[in-house]
């Protein structure tokens, strides 16, 4: 008998962004996905978090009509396909599947007071398919898609009015599809917004006060966990048995050496990570945190009511996701390598996908126990994965073994984790079908159990082809995660 609950959530994960498309169809508006281009060759820079955004690119991008330069605007085009492909996922049996609500298509500008119903419509469809396939939504309600009006207008998530827009949209969103949803989460990786403020919170780096960026993004930061508490408090009041999330980037990461210094960097950097899920479970700022801010001069706004929202409003359960880990040294001289959003130093002990991110299947175990052991709440997975080059054979296959690997290893640590005594609510893959990634805005980094036939460039037949991980994940299923072979 499987160590795993008979209700274990066995699915997949995709942000709206990533595979929709349709991104000018049925009244939908611009997001700050719309505007990101194809980026193959990330450098440091990226990857701390300046994105390279400016007024004058995002005013490029609004005027520009070569599809080809943003991906995002055209996904996979699940918007027509998306029966065709929950089908996909009953096959392999999946119990849940983690998607976003893209705001746009709701209020194309943000602004509205009421929504759009062609885009209302389209996500009633999708639940319809999904309740008939018996498949358990999990819905993100910001997965790096606001609307780009209020980038652009207020500098996004650097004003409070957003916290009002962002509540009207949710609240929207609880009424519609209650029926349909038991479990939310609020903010996608909340704590990226330090990394990349324009994808997570609309900020538009040249729109700042010169020496006011890190004041800006912490403030921002502040109105996402306000905002996430309001509408945390809306969804237990009008749906019966709700349940909601956070979601953190798990960085977990390990001393390069043990020196102490090292430790102690390492120890810092952790914390830091952790800051994010500390207030939205805990519901306070840690007083390390407050302590750091006072000595670097940040002065962020947070009024009584704020701080008592927070309190009064902490989460359900902690989701999030997990991909490799890294090291941290004092010392400059060691080899740098990539991660999700985030440089490290390299592990000299682990392997690496084409893109350089650290295969560390014990490093999945080893954060589960550290996340169940501080806030002692439900955690769930809801984004692990590998993205590589698959080869589309002439028969129509995509022989994947290197996936199957990976993935089999990663449920091995995630099961002798609950062995262990971690409470774990379900797993969902990031992710179940090939979409644009989110960093790069490639297709040929590819993710899916499922191959879609398009390149980095548009050019493809959309068709989906089953790889064999497809069949391997759809054995792992059926058996509760019993059959890894």
């Amino acid at each position: 008998m499987s160590i795993l609950s008979t209700h274990f959530l066995w699915g997949g994960a995709w942000a709206a962004n990533q595979v929709e498309g349709a991104w000018n169809v049925d009244g939908k508006g611009l997001s700050v996905a719309d505007v990101a281009t194809f980026k193959p060759n990330l450098d440091l820079q990226d990857y701390a978090g300046h994105n390279h955004i400016s007024m004058e690119k995002v005013d490029y991008a609004i005027k520009g009509e070569n599809i080809a330069e943003f991906p995002k605007r055209r996904g996979i085009d699940l918007y027509h396909h998306f029966e065709q492909d929950i089908a996909l996922f009953q096959e392999m049996g999946f119990k849940a599947l983690r998607i976003s609500i893209a705001w746009t298509r709701l209020f194309p500008s943000g602004e509205e007071l009421e929504p759009n119903q062609d885009g209302v419509a389209f996500y009633h469809r999708l639940f319809q398919v999904m309740k008939s396939a018996n498949i358990e939504p999990i819905v993100t309600l910001s997965h790096y898609e606001m609307p780009l009006n209020l980038a652009v207008k207020y500098n996004g998530w650097a004003n409070r009015r957003v916290i009002d827009d962002f509540v009207r949209f949710s609240t929207v969103c609880f009424k519609e599809y209650g029926q349909y949803v038991k479990y939310w989460l609020t903010f996608n990786e909340i704590d990226s917004i330090v990394r990349h403020p324009f994808t997570s919170g609309g900020i538009i780096p040249d729109q700042i006060e010169q020496g006011k960026e890190l004041e800006t993004i912490y403030q921002a930061l502040h109105y996402q966990f306000v905002a996430s508490a309001k509408v945390t408090q809306i969804a237990h009041k009008l749906i019966t048995g709700s349940q909601v999330g956070c979601m953190l980037t798990k960085l977990t990461t390990y001393p390069n050496t043990c020196k102490p210094q090292d430790v102690e960097k390492t120890l810092k950097r952790n914390l830091d990570n952790l800051f994010f899920s500390d207030v939205q479970v805990f519901g306070k700022y840690p007083p390390l945190v407050l302590k750091r801010f006072e000595r670097l001069g940040l002065h962020i706004e947070m009024t009584e009511e704020d701080l008592q929202i927070i309190e009064n409003n902490t989460v359900d359960f902690l989701s999030f996701s997990y991909y490799m880990s890294l090291t941290e040294a004092v010392s400059d001289n060691n080899e740098k390598t990539a991660g999700n959003t985030v440089m490290g130093v390299k592990n000299p002990y682990l392997p690496s996908t084409e893109w350089g991110w650290q295969i560390d299947p014990l490093g999945l175990k080893i954060s589960l126990i550290e996340l169940y052991d501080r806030y002692q709440i439900p955690l769930m997975i809801v984004e692990n994965g590998m993205g590589t080059v698959d080869k589309l054979t002439e028969e129509g296959k995509v022989h994947d073994d290197y996936r199957i690997s990976y993935f089999r290893e990663h449920f091995k640590a995630m099961i002798s984790a609950v062995e262990e005594g971690v409470e774990l609510l379900g797993y969902t893959s990031w992710a179940p079908i090939d979409l644009i990634s989110a960093s790069t805005s490639q297709m040929s980094k590819r993710y899916g159990f499922i191959y879609v036939d398009q390149d980095d460039f548009g050019r493809g037949t959309l068709k989906r082809y089953k790889k064999d991980s497809f069949e391997w994940y759809k054995k792992v299923i059926a058996s509760n995660g019993e059959d890894l072979a």
